[in-house]
């Protein structure tokens, strides 16, 4: 059995027989693993360790940081492989993109080892004669860490690592489908020189671990990625104890293909964006916005993209998209092209379940043309590789239908003019613009996040991580 790792110690789940068994979607007969269950006891366990670590870690200066996250980020590398097939058999990405999820994460740690060092401060004189001000961040304390299951490595390391780097203990609690890339991740942060407290995993179930991160005094700040109603309640719970939150809840994102588009590019963009990692990325394209001039056109050439796709367990080599990745995820899928059927959209290719040498959790990508902005395949998240076009008069429709949605994350749209690529990246709702290039993928050195419902607090990712990671301290001074 996989144990949590709490105050440098491996330790039982709850009563020491509590245990999730976690199943491949691509071969429900294969056993990834056995994980333990934290109860509450132990997930405040965790916090108590943070607590009593934390000061040290941060006095202990940045090259001990640095020097730490450097390993970990050197030892994903080196293992990226076998890593990545172990992140393939308990999620269901295929072997290509499992192992690149865990390079990603690797690069992350050895990003966020550099801006350990590189944490800046202002000195500037003071309105006052004789007194100087200096402006300094300050770790932000204990932070909890709350993940999905779709990104079990790369979501994990964007948050892990720049708390570590700018001084703050963390106590990990990941999504309870992926518990084997979680305690991987954990393992080698063991072995990373860390003293014991400074990182801890907790796995279990949200309505328990989670609960405890969101109502105790004892954690500073919150880094959430998942469902709107999930954050909606972290958001409920943590700001009665004034605790700092960064939600990150998804999207229901629009690519738009005007009519002076280069329609190769374009299906390649809605190929790519829609229906890769199975279409289960909170970036992924779901709504196609297309002028009515190539409407038919593109969906005609769309379809026949998507009936070459390879559907197949995620460790064969041919396999282009791999299987959705739970039973209750699929039920999900499924639910949603019933409706997208019943409100009168026309489901043009896919969305019908898959049979293959393993029992496993496969859908053929599903496209709904005749589509309406206001049908729930149009505004809610499917989470799945489900997507829908809707026509559009103009330019200016095309643009009035984008921002129509009470999401905001990514955006994309496929065209050759300057102009209007330029008044999208302006005038587009949405904390990401992509201009001929997929709406998901993207890069780990800049920010990633949202505007309206999608995000809530400050940027991931890049320099601008260390707004959420740190407080700002002024401190005036004069020569006695």
């Amino acid at each position: 059995m996989n144990r949590n790792f709490i105050g440098g110690e491996w330790v039982g789940g709850a009563g020491g027989d509590v245990v999730r068994r976690n199943e491949n979607p691509s071969d429900v007969s294969d056993i990834v693993g056995v994980y333990a269950q934290a109860d509450a006891a132990q997930a405040r366990m965790a916090l108590r360790a943070a607590r009593e670590a934390q000061p040290a870690w941060a006095a202990g200066g940045i090259q001990a940081r640095a020097a730490a996250l450097d390993a970990v980020g050197s030892e994903l590398l080196a293992r990226q492989r076998e890593l990545g097939t172990l992140l393939s058999r308990e999620e269901g990405k295929t072997l290509a993109e499992g192992i690149a999820e865990v390079a990603r994460a690797g690069h992350i740690f050895k990003y966020f080892a550099g801006e350990a060092l590189r944490v800046r401060g202002d000195r500037l004189e003071s309105v006052r004669p004789g007194v100087e001000v200096d402006v300094v961040r300050e770790p932000l304390g204990v932070v909890g860490i709350i993940t999905p299951w779709n990104f079990p490595m790369a979501i994990p390391a964007w948050k892990i690592a720049p708390a570590l780097a700018y001084g703050n203990s963390v106590v990990f609690k990941p999504a309870d489908l992926v518990p084997g890339s979680a305690w991987a991740l954990a393992e080698i942060i063991s072995r990373s020189g860390m003293p014991a407290g400074v990182f801890n995993l907790v796995m279990g179930r949200g309505s328990v671990v989670g609960e405890v991160l969101a109502t105790s005094d004892e954690v500073n700040g919150i880094s959430f990625t998942g469902s709107v109603s999930t954050g909606k309640r972290l958001l409920s719970q943590a700001t009665q104890q004034l605790t700092r939150l960064q939600l990150e809840m998804g999207g229901k994102n629009p690519l738009v293909i005007l009519e002076d588009a280069n329609l190769d590019i374009a299906v390649e963009c809605a190929v790519q964006g829609a229906y890769f990692s199975t279409g289960q990325r909170c970036t992924a394209s779901s709504r196609f916005i297309v002028e009515k001039g190539i409407y038919s056109e593109f969906a005609a050439r769309l379809v026949a993209a998507m009936k070459t796709l390879r559907v197949g367990h995620a460790l064969h080599p041919d396999t282009q998209i791999g299987p959705v990745a739970d039973a209750a995820q699929l039920q999900t899928d499924l639910e949603y092209v019933e409706t997208g059927k019943a409100e009168g959209a026309t489901l043009a290719c896919g969305g019908e379940l898959l049979r293959r040498e393993t029992e496993g959790f496969f859908l053929s990508p599903a496209l709904f043309t005749d589509a309406s902005a206001q049908m729930r395949i149009a505004r809610e998240e499917i989470f799945g590789p489900v997507a829908c076009a809707i026509v559009a008069d103009d330019f200016d429709h095309a643009m009035s239908l984008a921002n129509d949605s009470p999401y905001g994350l990514s955006a994309g749209i496929c065209t050759s003019s300057l102009q209007k690529a330029s008044y999208f990246r302006r005038h587009m709702k949405s904390g990401m613009v992509m201009v001929n290039v997929p709406t998901a993928g993207v890069d780990y050195h800049v920010p990633f996040g949202g505007t309206k419902g999608s995000s809530y607090g400050s940027r991931e990712q890049g320099a601008h991580a260390i707004e959420f990671y740190t407080t700002i301290k002024t401190a005036y001074t004069r020569a006695a």
